[in-house]
């Protein structure tokens, strides 16, 4: 997902417009660009879209067609907004993709792996979430809901290892391998480092889309169930830390920042993690391969826990 703002330009558009009375069609119409942009209707106002380029373009094309069918149209670049606070805000453009996720995972679940029109289904499925996520600007959390239940679709479930629920010991986890997705992002990356760490010292990382293929690796931050990843509000770094009872409280501080970087909001308004997460991004697009990718970022990580300890 693109991050918001990443200039130090206004955070919000608002789009502001009338129309006369005898434009019903054309009203409909920019009501449609308007849900399917992702803006949030500001009360007696306009509405609002975080500050980005694609965001201009798609305000100002709007704003455009508008002025095309005898409106008048503004586009604001708004510094701030007193009520609701920006907080609250992210909270309502979650709330805006909680019905459209819904809708997704519901049809998704309604398919039938052995039906005829499944791939084409499914296709089109993936495409929509795609469309959804591009507007999720604040990462609702039926996000990684809907990512998991697609990825299930398109991946039947094959003997792996599972992980029980609750407390567990470290012992039960020393000199394994542990798989993860490729490209290691800031809650894979740092992850990582934690396993490695607090918990198996002589842990040794794979790469894979697909557990199954490596059947005796433990799975983490994983769309497949049985791993250990998201839980509730918690990354995958959280999860692991609760679940094997890390209480340094240097990585309970390296927690929030990741926390903050991997879900893209500002819980506990640490950027540490965002700056990392943005390092990562740029090596990605490097070329790096995986394993490299990992322990540089592991080695970000480490330094991190040193410069907060």
């Amino acid at each position: 997902m693109k991050k918001i703002n990443e200039t130090n330009s206004a955070p919000w558009l608002l789009l502001i417009f009338t129309l006369p009375g005898n434009k019903a069609s054309a009203r409909v119409g920019i009501w449609r660009k308007l849900q399917r942009y992702g803006t949030l209707q500001l009360r007696n106002s306009g509405y609002l879209l975080p500050n980005t380029p694609t965001n201009q373009e798609r305000f100002a094309w709007l704003a455009t067609s508008i002025r095309a069918s005898k409106g008048e149209a503004s586009v604001l670049q708004v510094y701030t907004v007193d009520y609701p606070p920006v907080d609250k805000l992210h909270d309502l453009f979650r709330e805006e993709r909680r019905p459209d996720y819904s809708g997704l995972i519901q049809e998704v679940q309604k398919l039938d792996p052995s039906g005829p029109g499944f791939p084409n289904q499914l296709a089109k499925l993936k495409r929509r979430f795609d469309e959804i996520s591009e507007i999720d600007f604040f990462h609702s959390p039926l996000r990684a809901n809907a990512e998991e239940v697609l990825y299930k679709a398109e991946h039947p479930v094959a003997t792996q290892v599972k992980v029980p629920k609750g407390k567990l010991s470290k012992g039960a986890y020393q000199k394994r391998a542990w798989i993860t997705r490729p490209r290691p992002g800031i809650d894979r990356v740092s992850s990582a480092w934690l396993i490695q760490r607090f918990i198996d010292p002589k842990a040794t990382f794979v790469f894979g889309n697909e557990p199954a293929s490596h059947p005796k690796a433990v799975p983490f931050d994983m769309y497949e169930s049985g791993g250990f990843g998201h839980e509730g509000e918690n990354c995958t770094f959280e999860t692991l830390c609760l679940r094997f009872g890390i209480r340094d409280k240097t990585v309970h501080r390296i927690g929030q920042a990741i926390h903050d970087a991997d879900f893209d909001d500002i819980k506990f308004g640490r950027t540490e993690g965002i700056t990392i997460n943005q390092v990562l991004k740029g090596w990605a697009k490097q070329g790096i391969p995986d394993d490299e990718l990992l322990r540089r970022g592991m080695d970000l990580i480490e330094g991190l826990y040193h410069s907060i300890a």
